[in-house]
């Protein structure tokens, strides 16, 4: 039935014939990219000759292909461009400013060009939309790792004991700024719409990282409160949780937001007479959790008795019948080889195949628009799409593309190039 099909990638696809010209690198711009490009817009990546430094950044392939630069830039156009000329300049801000009603809108992570800066643009197109991630709100530079030390995130992460800093690995702040961006993109763009006025939208790396550090209470506490917050480890701050180890070795997390959760976990346990006997020697109503909290440690240690002498498989088959949270601890070899359940049953993911890497499970769009979302697509090779782009949208013939790249100031895909 291929109308019920396209009806359902319209679902899927609500940013369709919108077009966004990215300048970005690593990973926040072309996190934002590529979310609004799973949802349906023209994302067109703009990369100097030869790509960008961060297509060879870790992990990669067996080829030396990026595996994280092909997971942030799935369903892309790409075009490469000798951006330290004039004239490459001069057609990426062409490029930027045509397309009517469909362009006219930019993310970049970067002020160096000044012929490419909003204002700039902004005087050949009025209702230009600009998105522009900046580390600092000065516009200095910051990356998401000197945001983490800036912030006081790493000084309670870690083990109890220690007094180093431990960054996080994941960057969340990066993460965190390209769904800002997009979500201001689009916010932008609906003002366009109604107004047809255009604008700029900066968001600065560190400003993402203090606002949720006050919008979670960590700010507010330490000017408020008397006692600096202390690291706790693995336990979860201000209800009930922690990791526990099972009889063959294995470790798991457990956690209990609510009453409900705690009480299902001391019956599966059957601890729910030793610890309300624990409750009236404390003077503690565990039914509430500040309370679970503050003896976090005695509680935890007597659940973590019982976890000692069960195996996983058993404890596992107790907490299934509870509404507790929990789960095992796995690497990502391990998430990786329980590939048929978390994988290929997700509609989340489908087998992809990336030149330069081949085929594997990625994810498309987390996004599910009623009921559908959007596959993942393979990552644009370097210059791939140059003559198409500048064809199409620019009108430039085959004599004048020819020129540009004789000129230097265009590439174009090269199948042994980026196979090498």
């Amino acid at each position: 039935m291929p109308g019920l099909r396209e009806k359902d990638a319209r679902r899927s696809q609500p940013l369709r014939g919108m077009r966004i010209v990215e300048i970005s690198s690593y990973v926040a711009a072309p996190l934002s990219g590529m979310t609004l490009a799973q949802l349906g817009a023209d994302v067109i990546r703009v990369e100097p000759l030869d790509g960008a430094a961060d297509r060879t950044r870790r992990p990669l392939a067996d080829s030396g292909t990026s595996l994280y630069w092909s997971g942030l830039n799935k369903g892309k156009r790409a075009i490469e461009v000798d951006l330290s000329s004039e004239r490459g300049r001069r057609l990426v801000g062409d490029l930027i400013v045509a397309g009517g009603r469909r362009g006219g809108i930019v993310i970049s992570n970067s002020e160096r060009y000044a012929d490419l800066t909003f204002e700039t643009l902004r005087a050949r197109r009025p209702d230009l939309i600009h998105v522009l991630l900046t580390g600092r709100r000065d516009g200095g530079t910051a990356v998401d790792y000197t945001v983490q030390a800036a912030t006081g995130f790493p000084l309670l992460t870690g083990p109890e004991n220690s007094t180093q800093p431990v960054n996080h690995l994941m960057p969340a702040w990066d993460v965190a700024a390209g769904l800002y961006l997009s979500v201001g993109l689009l916010a932008a763009e609906r003002h366009r719409l109604l107004t047809g006025e255009g604008q700029q939208v900066r968001v600065a790396l560190e400003d993402v990282a203090l606002a949720t550090a006050g919008n979670l209470g960590y700010l507010a506490e330490a000017q408020l409160g008397s006692t600096p917050r202390q690291r706790g480890g693995n336990y979860v701050y201000g209800s009930f949780g922690r990791d526990v180890t099972t009889a063959d070795g294995e470790r798991m997390m457990i956690v209990a937001l609510t009453a409900g959760h705690w009480r299902d976990l001391l019956g599966a346990t059957g601890l729910t007479d030793v610890v309300s006997a624990l409750a009236s020697a404390l003077g503690a109503d565990f039914a509430e959790e500040s309370q679970r909290y503050r003896h976090r440690k005695v509680l935890g240690e007597l659940l973590a008795g019982w976890f000692e002498t069960h195996t996983l498989a058993e404890a596992e088959t107790v907490l299934r019948a509870t509404r507790v949270l929990w789960s095992t601890y796995r690497s990502f070899t391990d998430l990786a080889a329980d590939g048929a359940r978390l994988l290929r049953e997700n509609p989340l993911m489908a087998e992809v195949r990336q030149p330069g890497v081949g085929r594997y499970w990625a994810p498309g769009s987390p996004v599910v628009m009623d009921g559908e979302q959007s596959p993942p697509a393979a990552s644009p090779l370097v210059g791939q799409h140059t003559d198409e782009v500048l064809g199409t949208e620019l009108g430039l013939c085959a004599t004048d593309l020819a020129m540009l790249g004789e000129t230097g100031v265009i590439g174009s895909h090269d199948e042994e190039r980026d196979a090498a």
